[in-house]
């Protein structure tokens, strides 16, 4: 039997299916477009401050996952790590998620937790029966003013679109905390990986049946060489964009260094409007047990992806979401592939999940061999 595989990308997903079927005793081949492993968690020190840089953007490690944060723990040594975003607006710095500080700090006030729910509830729009937009669920919940500092302008800025048009599914993972914690994730498991993401990936990969290769297109007249293929680049660039392209968001970050330190912080969000970046990162922050005297900091810009940018957030809006069911439909008529991770289902997906579905997927796929079954072009509903 031809127990030949090959995984397209090199990220958190590809590397996991291929280190669970190497393991299997399949001789699996990895390829990547870009010249480094790691996809998006690509990290490296910074050759002039070292201090550790998280390339295309922060990625804060938190699950709930018991399985997932064990299997990340073999791989590297996780440091203890709470993320604190902090917002800048109207010439004052806030905490996020909105808690009772943020509360209070913003309209003056001292109140206890009991008194900041009747304060947000009489703020909220209770015309609003069923929201169905972001800002429908925003006027309802939090109410006019809230909404306006830390959600409207920062929204439009990120999705290149009035909180109007979004769903109200986006605001439900910003929760308000009526007491004073800052901690912006409340999973159980929480960390960094002391030496960043790249060597997690390196450790994942290094396995006597994986090959890898970088600077490596995808060559469908290869298919046949293989048993099976696991596909994680772009879904509608599988099929050359052939019915057009899916949407996404991109970054455009601009790097720069301070003999110091910039902001006290790793992360501080600009929810005005006027401000065109998005946010400041102070990647220092990130690795807190390290002690550098200099900060690389990026200032963050989203804006739409052309044909030549990085893909990173899928923007799923009516329009897209047609347009992806023909895409779904074209690649369950084919054999011998399945479609992984966040560029090749089109969804939006942290680190825990991704390692989860690529666990699980490599799971269906050595158990449907054993019986005989054929795997599907998806392990995952990417409706």
């Amino acid at each position: 039997m031809n127990k030949n595989i090959l995984i397209v990308g090199a990220g958190f997903s590809g590397a996991v299916i291929a280190r669970e079927l190497a393991e299997e005793n399949y001789k699996v081949k990895v390829i990547d477009s870009r010249s480094h492993i790691a996809g998006n968690c690509y990290s490296e020190r910074d050759e002039q401050t070292k201090v550790m840089v998280h390339t295309y953007g922060p990625h804060i490690f938190h699950t709930d996952n018991q399985q997932v944060w064990e299997f990340i723990c073999n791989h590297c040594e996780m440091m203890p790590y709470t993320n604190r975003v902090k917002a800048t607006v109207a010439g004052q710095v806030f905490s996020l998620p909105i808690n009772l500080h943020t509360i209070n700090q913003f309209f003056k006030k001292t109140c206890s937790p009991d008194e900041a729910k009747k304060l947000i509830e009489s703020k909220g729009d209770v015309s609003i029966i069923d929201p169905k937009t972001f800002e429908e669920q925003a006027l309802r919940f939090v109410g006019k003013e809230l909404y306006e500092a830390f959600f409207k302008g920062y929204t439009i800025k990120q999705w290149g679109m009035n909180p109007s048009e979004l769903p109200a599914s986006i605001l439900k993972r910003l929760p308000v905390r009526f007491n004073y914690d800052d901690n912006y994730f409340n999973h159980k498991y929480q960390g960094m990986p002391r030496e960043g993401y790249t060597p997690i990936v390196a450790s994942i990969l290094n396995h006597k049946n994986i090959s890898v290769e970088l600077d490596t297109e995808y060559d469908p007249s290869s298919k046949n060489n293989y048993e099976h293929i696991f596909f994680s680049g772009p879904l509608d660039g599988y099929f050359n964009y052939d019915l057009g392209r899916l949407g996404y968001r991109t970054l455009d970050f601009e790097k720069f260094t301070y003999n110091g330190d910039y902001q006290g912080c790793a992360v501080m969000n600009y929810c005005e409007l006027e401000i065109p970046y998005t946010r400041i990162t102070e990647h220092k922050y990130f690795s807190p047990w390290e002690k550098h005297d200099s900060s690389v900091c990026y200032r963050e810009y989203s804006r739409l992806c052309s044909e030549k940018d990085t893909p990173y957030y899928p923007i799923r809006q009516m329009g897209e979401m047609s347009l992806l069911e023909k895409y779904l439909n074209k690649a369950e008529m084919e054999e011998d592939i399945t479609f992984i991770g966040r560029l090749g289902t089109y969804r939006y997906l942290d680190m825990d999940v991704t390692i989860l579905e690529a666990l699980n997927t490599a799971e269906m796929f050595i158990n449907n061999k054993k019986e005989g079954k054929k795997m599907p072009s998806f392990a995952v509903d990417a409706r």
